[in-house]
């Protein structure tokens, strides 16, 4: 404003003359002041933007966001970059009570909730690559909860639709989660891997279907339907499918979570690499359940060719065969394996863990050895965190920290051991944390402290 007082000494005498014979000394007085102050505000407006900018002010742009190239690694793009790169935090009763440094890999604190959102990212992003998946197609798959809420979550960002199918036993509030993120979900009843209606199965299927409907859609947009053989990979056998998707599909993918070796990549690319570096290399044990195989997989491995004194652990839930597979190299004993084997073995309230089939993703794990734990074991764990570290954990983090102590136990003090907190227990509440349906199956907790682990 320095601009304007000087450009008013040199206006005011010309507002001056002009005000000469226009009326009373006064009003020529005043008129003449503010001809001059209107002036050198004018003059001063123009001054400042020619000597600043070299050009009159521009109205700004309001319908068109600036990119910005932000130089902080802390800011995330989107929702696929904050997935991941998750804190280890040490669990301090544990730790305190076994001599060893237990830590927790804090995948609840993924934006879908759980480990498995670095698994969906990594199978979209591969099929999407491949050509498998269309832009604007549809991922379905078969799982137990946490693996489609995460595609649920996932698939959005990607321009994609998510069809789930899921075993009408789970927890009510996953299919709760899935229909609310938008996904489609079928509920069927628990079968056989083998049974055409397992839920693995139906969901195979439901991406032949989106195929079939895309194929058929595209060749009555062209006029020679011969031109038109295949869509996302998929060929038509001409037979005839019944279909829960809209003419205008764009196709499916079946995402496939326990055999597709994107899962084993996500963790040994992602989840190893992380826990590598966050402990500087300094862990003598891992430890995890399997369910699909590929977070204990992909993590062992990592760690096993960083280091191969790292020991890496399994630890199995009622009905696994899975303990067996690791410590005796059969997946049965021998009366089961003359058929004496239950219809439906899994006698275990834990959910996502837990198999009694070798999966691809499983046999990329490298094991120094196997425990199991019990249903009342995980039951009590889970209450014993929430009550001393305010850890409120889902049935398959509770078995995972169940198993960190068993190997404290094996090994002895002075260990750094890492297991993996998959999801929290708000998925949870209507089976592992209701006290109604413990009671029911004789799980109601009562452990003071971890004397169920036979730890004092």
């Amino acid at each position: 404003m320095g601009n304007a007082w000087i450009l008013v000494l040199y206006v005011a005498p010309v507002a001056l003359k002009l005000g000469k014979g226009m009326g009373p000394a006064s009003v020529k007085s005043t008129g003449a002041i503010v001809a001059a102050f209107s002036i050198a505000t004018v003059l001063s407006y123009y001054y400042f933007f020619f000597n600043n900018n070299n050009s009159p002010p521009k109205r700004r742009k309001t319908h068109k966001s600036p990119i910005i190239n932000y130089n902080n690694k802390q800011l995330k793009n989107g929702l696929i970059e904050a997935i991941g790169n998750t804190p280890l935090i040490r669990i301090n009763s544990l730790s305190e009570a076994t001599g060893c440094e237990i830590l927790g890999k804090a995948e609840f604190l993924n934006p879908g909730g759980s480990v498995k959102d670095r698994v969906a990212v990594k199978i979209i992003q591969e099929a999407l690559e491949s050509g498998l998946l269309a832009p604007g197609g549809v991922v379905t798959e078969g799982s137990a909860g946490s693996t489609a809420i995460s595609l649920a979550t996932v698939a959005p960002a990607y321009g994609c639709k998510c069809h789930v199918v899921i075993p009408d036993d789970v927890a009510i509030e996953k299919s709760q989660i899935l229909e609310a993120l938008g996904a489609t979900v079928e509920r069927v009843r628990p079968v056989s891997i083998t049974h055409r209606d397992h839920y693995v199965n139906v969901a195979r299927r439901r991406a032949l279907e989106a195929n079939e409907v895309a194929l058929k859609h595209k060749k009555t947009e062209q006029t020679d339907a011969k031109d038109v053989e295949q869509i996302n990979g998929y060929t038509s056998n001409g037979e005839e499918q019944s279909t829960v998707f809209s003419s205008n599909c764009k196709g499916g993918y079946f995402a496939d979570q326990f055999e597709n070796l994107a899962n084993f990549r996500s963790h040994y690319e992602g989840t190893g690499p992380e826990i590598w570096e966050q402990t500087d290399g300094k862990l003598h044990a891992f430890i995890a359940a399997a369910g699909t195989g590929g977070t204990v997989a992909g993590v062992s491995r990592f760690l096993k060719e960083k280091d191969s004194n790292i020991k890496c652990f399994l630890i199995d839930p009622p009905g696994s065969g899975l303990f067996n597979k690791v410590t005796r190299g059969v997946m049965y004993t021998k009366e089961e394996a003359e058929g004496r084997r239950l219809k439906n073995p899994f006698d275990t309230i834990t959910e996502g863990i837990g198999i009694n089939r070798v999966t691809e993703n499983f046999k990329m794990a490298q094991f120094d050895g196997a425990f199991q734990g019990t249903d009342m074991e995980a039951v009590e764990m889970s209450r014993f965190l929430l009550k001393n570290d305010g850890l409120f954990v889902g049935s398959s983090s509770a078995m995972n920290c169940v198993g960190a102590v068993r190997v404290a136990q094996s090994i002895g003090p002075g260990h750094t051991i890492v297991t993996v907190l998959c999801d929290n227990g708000m998925r949870h509440l209507s089976k592992f944390h209701n006290a109604q349906y413990l009671s029911r199956y004789g799980l109601t907790p009562s452990a003071a402290g971890l004397e169920f682990l036979q730890v004092d």
